[in-house]
């Protein structure tokens, strides 16, 4: 592509292919190897457990807090609000928690190969 193009909010698509509970994903951009989204989370709902495969995810918080839990039961916590930048590493298997009191909005960018989202039953129950 040769040409600058806006991608406006009703462009957007909701990315059924990447769903995971307790979030909507819509999708702006997309080529392989690279996503560029919104995904937007419901106040006090944690997200289904997932992993984003050979992803590298970054995300900046617009509004709302994000909670990321990951690790052995889901011990290791980080918490960003709006301003913050978040990177998820490939293969980090977590869930995001809005404990906010109003819904929150990421604007979201993954570089990387094969699937994007990777819905799993839990977190890491053993260090390997």
């Amino acid at each position: 592509m040769s040409e600058i193009r806006v991608i406006t909010a009703a462009d957007r698509e909701v990315s059924e292919a990447d769903a995971t509970s307790g979030m909507i994903r819509e999708q702006a951009a997309a080529d392989p190897g690279f996503w560029a989204g919104l995904v937007r989370t419901a106040s006090g709902r944690p997200s289904g457990w997932h992993h984003h495969g050979e992803y590298d995810t970054y995300f900046y918080v617009e509004t709302g807090r994000m909670r990321m839990e990951s690790g052995v039961g889901g011990a290791e916590v980080v918490e960003a609000g709006p301003g913050d930048f978040v990177h998820v590493p490939p293969g980090v298997i977590h869930r995001e928690v809005n404990p906010g009191p109003s819904d929150g909005t990421v604007i979201l960018f993954r570089v990387g190969t094969g699937r994007p989202v990777i819905n799993v039953s839990g977190p890491v129950s053993e260090r390997a």
